[in-house]
């Protein structure tokens, strides 16, 4: 009788024939970007009354308005596409240091 090669194969070392698949490694989720939202009230250099200072963005006129609701101090910088609240009260800090000295 005539076994085929696969038969012999099979009978003597009784393991699969079949091709094996490379483990396919999942790609970890992506991080989750932080995206909380940045303050609009602030604390007055003048009077130093905490979120006392309201800033509005008048983006039509590309300006930053930020004025004090306690010692009615107000102050008036130019922004960009790209500017946030944080970003005017800075330059109001930056503009007191700067008279200051």
């Amino acid at each position: 009788m005539f076994f085929s090669l696969t038969v012999i194969f099979k009978l003597t070392f009784n393991t699969r024939l079949e091709m094996g698949r490379r483990k396919s490694k999942r790609k970890p989720p992506p991080k989750k970007k932080m995206t909380g939202n940045l303050d609009t009230q602030f604390t007055c250099p003048f009077c130093n009354h905490e979120k006392s200072c309201d800033v509005k963005m008048e983006r039509t006129c590309n300006t930053g308005i930020i004025s004090c609701s306690v010692c009615l101090e107000e102050f008036q910088t130019p922004i960009t596409y790209l500017s946030e609240p944080v970003d005017v009260y800075s330059d109001w800090i930056d503009a007191c240091e700067a008279a200051n000295q």
